[in-house]
């Protein structure tokens, strides 16, 4: 136990519905509506759990808290 340690863990049960949260997260973030509505349609058709939904989550949020890097002004004149 250290000085600074917060003492839970949020390691998601499910690495692999975590990748997928992430991966949703990264096509939302840019746009890229054809890979969300083949994740949605995945996860509609499987019916996943509580726990396989909250590693989804916690994979969405993992991505969702890194702030997006700002676009550089136009330059061209």
């Amino acid at each position: 136990m250290g000085f600074f340690s917060r003492g839970n863990d949020d390691t998601p049960s499910n690495a692999e519905m975590a990748e997928l949260g992430r991966e949703y997260a990264i096509a939302k973030r840019h746009g890229d509506r054809k890979t969300v509505t083949r994740i949605n349609r995945q996860i509609g058709e499987s019916g996943i759990s509580d726990s396989d939904r909250t590693s989804f989550e916690q994979g969405r949020e993992s991505y969702d808290s890194i702030p997006p890097i700002p676009r550089g002004r136009n330059r061209r004149k």
